[in-house]
């Protein structure tokens, strides 16, 4: 499958992009600085340019089966995700791309849901304390909820940078039992979302499954 990949130099794209690697994708990134990605440059095509920018986005979903997004915000970014999904939108539906799959976070609420009172109160937390960054989150889902595209935002909880356990929990609307995940598993399971096509178009709740 030929996959276009944002956020591929950051803490959870870079095992991303290895993971889709080695099951033998082949692999497009965005990347305003492509020196990020280290020893993985020479095995995927890079397109220099912003998440925001159309263009550039154009550039990176041209002859792609699916888009993959690790997006992190930087410091102080307080709309990315709602902007990358706005800009996204129309350029997979001009360029005939049909599937999206990218990480959203556990705290956002959507319809459906069936939290745990516990998982329920942290996420109020979340919302309440977490200033301007927490209602982008929200936003974006916004944005391909009233898409016509196929979409996946998967909801971990806090994240590590844990070799993996090599299993991750995962429910539609009801709550996983840890409260953690390795960036590891979270990329296999984004790999996971888009090669067997699970929870389109819904936001599945994920966490450490047991080994």
């Amino acid at each position: 499958m030929r996959v276009a990949v944002l956020g591929a130099t950051g803490r959870t794209g870079r095992p991303l992009v290895a993971e889709l690697l080695r099951r033998g994708h082949e692999v497009s990134v965005l990347a305003r600085d492509p020196a990020g990605l280290g020893d993985l440059t020479g095995r995927v095509r890079v397109v220099t340019g912003s998440s925001r920018d159309a263009a550039a986005l154009a550039g990176l979903v041209a002859g792609a089966d699916a888009v993959v997004s690790a997006l992190g915000p930087g410091r102080g970014d307080t709309t990315l995700h709602r902007d990358t999904a706005a800009a996204l939108v129309p350029v997979m539906q001009q360029a005939g791309v049909p599937r999206f799959v990218g990480v959203s976070g556990a705290g956002i609420d959507v319809p459906g849901d069936r939290k745990s009172p516990s998982a329920r109160v942290i996420s109020f937390l979340i919302q309440r304390l977490g200033g301007a960054a927490v209602a982008d989150k929200p936003a974006e889902y916004a944005v391909w909820a009233a898409s016509d595209r196929d979409w996946t935002l998967v909801r971990p909880p806090r994240l590590k940078d844990g070799p993996g356990t090599g299993t991750v929990e995962h429910h539609a609307s009801t709550s996983a039992r840890a409260t953690w995940l390795d960036r590891a598993d979270l990329a296999a399971f984004l790999v996971d979302c888009l090669e067997q096509h699970l929870y389109p178009r819904q936001a599945p709740l994920v966490a450490a499954g047991r080994p």
